[in-house]
């Protein structure tokens, strides 16, 4: 009988360092979102890759920072925290040649004796390779890490090997999942989480952090799957920054999100988006809980 591997792989970091893409990359299919803005992944998302007998159980995870220390931010912090305990391993993300205050505030994160893996990502920027290499022993100095690679998660490059390397650190076990399964979240997670990826690439700096996406039905048929979503908003002066003028920042957020959409579940979507206010929902017990 072939022996069988499993185990839970957390991918931590600052915010922008990758990770969303990192995990994008290694499992084939976009399942989360990613954007320039911090903390744009709110919930830890599983995703899941399969190859022969070993299976990857990715958990991206917000990035972690102490720049913004609202209720939501905090929450989202504690959720890094919390996603270090029970994993077999452990991706530490560090941007190619930049080390700073937020990074060294994850690094002090990182439990003694974890199997810890050093990624450097987005190596493509640092073109001197005697320069990689400096910048990737001063980080490995830091932690006792399993391993180091460095990797371009934006271009593909180096996936086949960031697995090589977390391989021996999972353990003996039967697959938890459908080896054809890419994630644990349901398809109204997902579509939910496109509609909000578009949101903070289309809209300001603050706003994004402001809102919620609800999916208020998902009805699925052999021709089409109807998704009718609601964008919750704090304010009452938020709701036309959303839609814009004439609809057209919503109609363009609605045609992104759709098509991304049918790319993810290959079917015809038929979306609908309403924006509606939900005063002081940021800061309730029962919408932060969801981040623990």
């Amino acid at each position: 009988m072939i022996k069988t591997y499993c185990g839970f792989v957390a991918i931590i970091g600052r915010p922008n360092v990758g990770k969303s893409t990192l995990m994008n990359h290694l499992i084939g299919q976009k399942i989360s979102i990613t954007s320039r803005k911090p903390q744009t992944t709110r919930h830890k998302v599983t995703g899941v890759y399969t190859a022969e007998n070993t299976q990857y159980i990715f958990v991206d995870t917000p990035g972690f920072q102490n720049k913004y220390l609202t209720k939501l931010n905090q929450a989202l912090n504690q959720s890094v925290v919390n996603s270090l305990s029970n994993v077999d391993a452990i991706v530490f993300v560090v941007e190619a040649g930049i080390f700073n205050n937020a990074d060294e505030e994850v690094l002090k994160l990182l439990p003694v004796n974890a199997n810890v893996i050093l990624c450097i990502n987005k190596n493509d920027l640092l073109k001197n390779k005697d320069e990689l290499n400096s910048f990737t022993n001063s980080i490995a100095s830091k932690y006792p890490f399993k391993a180091t690679i460095s990797v371009a998660a934006k271009h593909h490059t180096g996936m086949t090997d960031i697995l090589d390397v977390i391989k021996p650190n999972l353990p003996e076990s039967v697959f938890l999942y459908p080896e054809d399964q890419l994630t644990d979240k349901s398809s109204k997670f997902l579509a939910s989480e496109i509609i909000r990826e578009k949101l903070f690439r289309y809209l300001g700096e603050e706003l994004p952090y402001s809102l919620m996406v609800d999916i208020d039905k998902f009805e699925q048929t052999p021709t089409v799957t109807k998704v009718y979503a609601t964008i919750i908003v704090d304010k009452d002066n938020q709701k036309p920054i959303i839609i814009g003028k004439g609809g057209e920042k919503l109609k363009k957020i609605s045609t992104e999100s759709r098509l991304d959409m049918e790319k993810l579940f290959e079917t015809k979507i038929h979306l609908e988006v309403w924006v509606k206010v939900k005063t002081g929902f940021v800061d309730d017990l029962r919408f932060l809980k969801q981040f623990e």
